[in-house]
């Protein structure tokens, strides 16, 4: 009898096309369980799927319910789920453009992301899939996949606890913190390193704030390399950073792993004073590459870089100026590195899903 756990990973259409960290989480921890015999397949929540191969759904990606509730109405199975509970409120109540400011502020958080689902589908026709998300909402339609849902693996203590507080539930819940990839991350030593450059790699937008650290830099000398291409929807706001950015700053598009790791031991600080992350996986790469580290504490990031990097506001550009110009003059931590080979790899996410899908399925 063939005892081989069989997994489906879920998560937005979107996943491959509009590439992002929980791009990067799904299909790394799917390799790390598939090392340790599990049978996973990655879908988009739009395909379908075939629910008798498989013994548990995963889904990856709350602030979409809709997605999941067309999968768990139709399947029956029991399911995990890996929140990435990303909150946009202060970005968008703050810095967005100003109708969207307005509109954030008036209708709160979770009917924006209503909002914004609709707009989706007007925009792309990316479907919604769930009557009960139409109908109720996207709050109720969060509690509804909480409530039914066997187990929450958050990337995070803070990101469970802000979840819990969000949402209520007596869902068993532990923190599964999402990890690096250790051997195309190493560290080579500073052979390589450049005097006075910064690297920001992540997709041009405002949540990340390229922007903020533009204007903190400029007029500084400091080199300032931004990898990533202009997020869907965010091509005004990357091109307010090119008009902003004086001759010391340089656009390299979207790059391939060896581009990436060879910036990361060129730089001598990776810095993204973003306003909202669940754990910043680049910052995680920069980090295990040598990479001193600026970024901000509005999300859950104090977790894992706890005291060994540098952080700044990011609505403040002279706070911003000074975390950089910091982390310039300080020795890298070889405390983080070491802490991020101990506890921050894919195959202990692995072994901690594994753990938690046995425990579903007993």
């Amino acid at each position: 009898m063939d005892n081989q756990l069989r997994i489906a990973f879920i998560s937005r259409p979107s996943l491959f096309t509009v590439r992002g960290g929980d791009t990067v989480q799904m299909t790394s921890t799917a390799s790390a369980l598939r090392s340790l015999g599990v049978q996973v397949d990655i879908f988009t929540s739009n395909q379908t799927i075939d629910y008798a191969k498989y013994d548990l759904l995963h889904f990856f990606n709350i602030i979409r319910p809709a997605s999941i509730l067309h999968h768990t109405s139709k399947s029956g199975l029991p399911y995990v789920l890996s929140p990435v509970y990303v909150e946009y409120a202060a970005y968008e109540e703050t810095q967005a453009h100003p109708v969207r400011r307005i509109l954030a502020s008036a209708v709160g958080k979770h009917r924006m992301e209503y909002i914004k689902v609709l707009g989706r589908y007007a925009k792309s026709r990316e479907p919604i899939g769930s009557f009960y998300y139409l109908s109720r909402g996207h709050y109720s339609s969060i509690r509804k996949v909480l409530q039914n849902c066997s187990y929450l693996l958050p990337n995070s203590e803070s990101e469970g606890k802000r979840l819990l507080k969000d949402f209520p539930t007596d869902t068993p819940w532990k923190a599964v913190p999402n990890g690096a990839d250790t051997e195309l991350f190493r560290f080579k030593g500073d052979a390589l390193r450049e005097k006075n450059t910064v690297l920001c790699s992540a997709r041009i937008e405002g949540r990340k704030n390229q922007l903020g650290l533009i204007r903190a830099l400029r007029g500084t000398g400091i080199k300032l390399w931004l990898a990533g291409k202009a997020a869907p929807n965010h091509s005004a706001y990357y091109e307010q950073c090119v008009s902003e950015a004086d001759e010391n700053v340089t656009f390299l598009g979207q790059l391939d792993f060896e581009d990436l790791v060879n910036l990361y031991h060129r730089a001598e600080v990776h810095a993204m004073p973003s306003w909202f992350e669940t754990t910043g996986l680049s910052s995680l790469e920069a980090a295990l590459c040598g990479s001193k580290l600026v970024m901000s504490r509005l999300g859950d990031e104090y977790d894992y870089f706890q005291d060994d990097v540098h952080y700044a506001k990011p609505d403040d550009i002279q706070s911003i100026r000074q975390a950089v110009l910091a982390a310039l003059d300080s020795q890298r931590s070889d405390k983080l590195r070491e802490r991020i080979l101990r506890d921050y790899t894919w195959g202990r996410c692995a072994e901690l899903t594994l753990q938690a899908y046995k425990e579903v399925l007993k």
